[in-house]
């Protein structure tokens, strides 16, 4: 399982990782923010769209939800962000939202591992390979409850209607998500930054339903391509509390 887990969510963005500890063409070190979150610069993965750092106040809004509108072309999928449980990553994803960063970008992965079933999205380029041109830290969750199907414990449940980073180490946060559309084990090394309420449940469902597209390695593969490509039209929030 740990190979599985790895193969979803780290091997294609080790890819982004490896321009993280790099320094730009002329020497100069990469630009870090000053605020609380400090957003670093990886040189060496140019953003897959043009966006800036995103905004670092010195007290990161911590308290209240942002909800988010994502029409997607298999139905809606929208997003319940939560600032208390991670508001670097919120503000960043906001950042990214109303820059356009997420507007017609495709979910590029889809598992479906008995105990890892999720749908990652969030990089322009559709390979799994793109990111924002920066990084910044993990906000890792520590309310989680043990994944009933790891006996040794190390495991925790990301329950179905979970969002989440994916991510390629600790502290390499980017753009790209997922959303759990099946209760799964993970171990907590994921920031938990939201919820997808039901009419998007009701959409992964229909993704998930139908599938992942077959290689020809794999006539049956249980990640991968999903069948049904789901373009995120546009992202948004739509309310604050």
């Amino acid at each position: 399982m740990e190979r599985a887990l790895i193969s979803a969510f780290a091997a294609v963005a080790l890819v982004v990782s490896g321009g993280s500890a790099a320094s730009a063409s002329d020497g100069a070190p990469p630009r870090t923010t000053h605020g609380p979150c400090q957003y670093t610069q990886t040189p060496d993965e140019p953003p897959a769209r043009p966006v800036p750092l995103p905004p670092d106040p010195r007290r990161t809004p911590s308290h209240g939800t942002v909800d988010m509108a994502v029409p997607t072309s298999q139905g809606p999928l929208p997003l319940h962000l939560d600032r208390a449980k991670a508001p670097c990553t919120v503000q960043s994803f906001l950042h990214l939202a109303r820059h356009g960063f997420y507007d017609r970008t495709v979910c590029h992965r889809l598992t479906a591992y008995p105990t890892l079933k999720v749908l990652q999205c969030g990089d322009p380029t559709g390979t799994g390979e793109g990111g924002p041109g920066y990084k910044y830290k993990d906000e890792l969750p520590v309310d989680l409850p043990p994944a009933p199907t790891d006996p040794t414990g190390a495991r925790r449940l990301y329950g179905r209607g979970l969002l989440a980073m994916a991510n390629a180490g600790p502290n390499t946060n980017g753009s790209q998500f997922f959303v759990v559309y099946g209760d799964s084990a993970l171990r907590p090394n994921y920031t938990v930054f939201g919820t997808v309420d039901a009419d998007g449940l009701t959409t992964l469902d229909k993704v998930a339903a139908g599938g992942i597209t077959p290689t020809a390695e794999n006539p049956a593969p249980v990640d991968g391509t999903p069948v049904l490509r789901t373009e995120l039209f546009r992202v948004r929030p739509s309310c604050e509390h």
